[in-house]
């Protein structure tokens, strides 16, 4: 029995591409991942292989309809509910009330999830702005962007599994997350109030401008550039940097920084919390 690959050209050919449209590297050791999570895809075309599938991508014509798909199946989207909680710690005792200080009373503070995946980060930030700010639409705004048009539907329903919301500390959880009428289902959905505070939308890092605000108090961008060149993480981080309000705050992931790049406009306050200066 043949085994079900990729043909090499075509998997260099969608690596290509992938790196262009992304900045995401897909090296060779990522074939099989990639051909892993192709093989749904595969299926839902009515395929047998792979390698039909690499034909119907550039020998057929299909590569358009079809590349959204291949996004959203190399694109990571790792992320939990209070995930690296340092940060949500940080937001909540120094950022926000430092942010308070400095801001006019009129204004609403405004929040970026610039890597928002299924949502989970956008809505864990706005629990910790609600508990500081109410619930009153004038106070805050939290926007979460996603490369993955798929990724963001689902950050838009706003529901999920009882066991994903585990990090959740019981009090949120009570005040924020409502249960399935159903039982037998255990899900649980941001509440609309809440709901009501957040907003996703498609945008990709790599492009050259950012159709979004310029007035961001904080933006987090965080285990993404990991996966970019050094070059194109220095390209996203002035882009970054443009949209972020002189004494906002950016914060990266754990495994990220700055060292070794040449934002002159932040300083370090935190391991991988940066305050824009000027």
């Amino acid at each position: 029995m043949t085994e079900d690959r990729l043909r090499e050209k075509h998997f260099v050919a969608i690596a290509r591409l992938v790196e262009s449209h992304t900045g995401i590297r897909l090296p060779p050791t990522k074939r099989v991942m990639l051909e892993g999570r192709l093989r749904k895809r595969v299926r839902a075309l009515g395929l047998d292989t792979l390698a039909q599938y690499g034909e119907a991508m550039f020998k057929e014509g299909r590569l358009n309809e079809e590349f959204s798909h291949v996004v959203d199946c190399v694109t990571t989207n790792k992320t939990d509910f209070f995930r690296e909680p340092e940060h949500f710690v940080f937001l909540r005792d120094q950022a926000i009330p430092t942010l308070l200080r400095v801001a006019r009373h009129d204004r609403k503070l405004k929040f970026w999830s610039a890597a928002a995946s299924n949502g989970a980060e956008a809505y864990t930030i706005a629990m910790v702005a609600a508990e500081i700010l109410g619930l009153d639409p004038r106070a805050f705004a939290v926007l979460g962007t996603d490369i993955s048009r798929e990724i963001i539907a689902e950050a838009r329903r706003a529901i999920y599994a009882a066991a994903f919301v585990a990090p959740v500390p019981p009090a949120l959880r009570v005040h924020y997350l409502m249960s399935s009428r159903d039982p037998l289902r255990k899900e649980m959905r941001i509440i609309p109030e809440l709901r009501r505070m957040v907003s996703f939308e498609f945008l990709n890092l790599m492009d050259a401008n950012y159709a979004v605000e310029r007035d961001f108090d904080v933006i987090l961008c965080r285990n993404v550039l990991i996966y970019f060149t050094k070059a194109t993480q220095e390209a996203v981080l002035r882009r970054l940097c443009a949209h972020l309000r002189k004494g906002g705050y950016l914060m990266l992931g754990h495994s990220e920084s700055l060292a070794g790049n040449d934002q002159t406009e932040l300083r370090q306050v935190e391991p991988t919390v940066f305050r824009r200066v000027g």
